[in-house]
């Protein structure tokens, strides 16, 4: 009998004291998110920024109307009057300023970080009667994660979704969605030891869609946003969409899962209850109807992050297989990670790519590790191997796809009549794709390498980019692809191919002869 996956959602709501853009009723949708939630008798996360956790406005509504169910944290974003209480001389334009070098904690030394953290820890003690448990942000350092760990012994974190420069921060290449343990010197980065781990899992936050938000398209403020929160309702999908909405659920919390299925629900109060209400609405309705099914289960951010820790000594595998497409055009992504690597793979209506491979290394130290972030854009990644949403350039995909070889030499690219996923061997992911002709193509992805097998005895792996400036530097050995990406070096070993040689289009192809290819990282 197949045990149902531990399916997770966290309602997290978190709470600005100001918004300098366009002065709104903050104090409205906390009241009514609140009054949402408790009416169909859900727990959820309250973070406080710091300029709201000193209102008494807010901290009132809360502590009168706040059942135990309910867990309030802090969402750690610097405020002018948290800096100057730190004793650091405000820079912002407004109280609050989002660009990500007054914001967020790598705009500060490492020594006025831990002032900053030590002036929201206390603060919120002396208002709530304890330290919080669950600490977020869009994104923070290591060093004030781990601070926070080893001083406060905070049991949970989140943090923004992977996205490319929008509002200027980027975040790429990390765990997809549900939940990893950091690097003591990376905080974006899974560890892969439990001696450089930080022990605090950090959870991915706003529910990204897993077949269009990762080559969404590129604006004047970065990339859209294609996810669950309810303010978003474009043509590629979002939380204000009924139906993208149950799809989203429903890819999400499959009967097959590698480990446990998660997603957040929730918004920020900055954005109005106007906006937000008819799709947050909707959200926690089919949130109580799902968990009366024994679907899912809402819970706290502690509360999941004591779940994991029980569960995971180490950063588990996880996985996302979207086999359906809401918009019916045909597309697949299927998302598998674990604390060594990331790897997607995309049925583009018969067109086969493998869109992404990441490589994780506890060793790569974040740039705001003990600097500081010099301006509003702020950068965090990991190990490029493969990146189609950045390597790519105009109708020149970028890639790696398998491909077959007629009797002449010449390469035919794979057409996919069919995906399948298998998720019952427990840490690892196996794909059957069926194509045309009657050609099969299995991948099996386990803790340190993905294993191609093909029917063909003629077959290989073409990995193909354009001119990128996020290209890493490549060298080809006999058996393995050496890379350097940002003066720090890594390597795929290539086994049971013929040599990688290098393409006159700007590729490396590996070719096999009736062998399986395994990429060993």
């Amino acid at each position: 009998m197949t045990m149902k996956p531990h399916n997770q959602v966290n309602i997290i709501n978190f709470i600005r004291g100001v918004e300098p853009r366009d002065p709104i009723d903050l104090i409205e949708p906390v009241r009514e998110q609140l009054a949402l939630v408790q009416k169909h008798g859900l727990p959820a996360t309250w973070l406080l920024q710091y300029d709201a956790l000193i209102n008494p406005d807010f901290t009132s509504l809360l502590l009168q109307s706040a059942d135990e169910s309910q867990e309030i944290g802090v969402w750690l974003e610097v405020v002018q009057p948290l800096a100057e209480k730190a004793g650091i001389p405000w820079r912002g334009r407004f109280p609050w300023d989002w660009h990500a070098h007054i914001a967020f904690t790598v705009g500060y030394t490492p020594n006025e970080r831990e002032r900053i953290a030590d002036v929201l820890m206390e603060d919120f003690k002396s208002v709530f009667g304890y330290y919080p448990k669950s600490v977020g942000s869009w994104f923070l350092d290591a060093h004030v994660l781990g601070y926070l760990s080893d001083k406060y012994g905070i049991q949970a974190s989140c943090n923004c979704k992977d996205q490319w420069g929008t509002d200027g921060y980027t975040l790429w290449g990390g765990y997809y969605n549900q939940a990893y343990y950091p690097s003591r010197l990376n905080g974006f980065m899974p560890a892969q030891t439990k001696e450089l781990q930080i022990p605090v899992p950090v959870f991915r936050m706003l529910g990204s869609d897993p077949i269009y938000q990762y080559d969404a398209r590129l604006g004047g403020n970065g990339q859209s946003v294609i996810t669950l929160e309810p303010v978003y309702s474009g043509a590629e999908g979002g939380g204000g969409i009924p139906n993208w909405v149950r799809w989203f659920l429903d890819v999400n919390f499959r009967e097959e899962q590698v480990a446990f299925g998660y997603t957040q629900v929730g918004q920020e109060n900055s954005f109005g209850w106007d906006l937000m209400k008819d799709g947050l609405v909707d959200q926690v309705e089919q949130l109580a109807k799902r968990q009366a099914a024994g679907e899912l289960q809402v819970e706290t951010l502690a509360d999941s992050a004591r779940w994991f820790k029980e569960q995971y000594p180490l950063t588990p595998a996880s996985s996302i297989a979207a086999l359906t497409d809401w918009r019916e055009e045909g597309r697949q992504s299927v998302w598998f990670y674990n604390r060594f690597y990331r790897f997607n793979l995309l049925n583009n209506d018969g067109e086969l790519w493998i869109r992404d491979i990441h490589l994780f290394d506890e060793r790569y130290k974040e740039r705001y590790l003990t600097e500081t972030c010099p301006n509003k854009f702020s950068h965090y990644d990991t190990l490029p191997v493969v990146d189609s949403a950045r390597w790519s350039e105009g109708d020149k995909p970028a890639g790696l796809r398998p491909v077959f070889y007629d009797q002449e030499g010449r390469v035919h690219p794979v057409t996919v009549q069919s995906v399948e996923t298998d998720e019952s061997v427990e840490g690892e992911l196996a794909i059957l794709i069926s194509a045309d002709g009657g050609e099969t193509i299995r991948i099996r992805c386990s803790e340190q390498n993905i294993c191609f097998t093909a029917s063909s005895s003629a077959w290989g792996l073409e990995l193909l980019w354009s001119d990128s400036s996020e290209l890493p530097k490549m060298l080809l050995r006999n058996d393995e692809i050496q890379f350097a990406f940002h003066d720090h070096d890594y390597r795929v070993q290539v086994i049971g191919a013929e040599s990688p040689v290098f393409l006159p289009d700007a590729g490396i192809s590996c070719r096999a002869m009736g062998r399986d290819i395994i990429l060993q990282f």
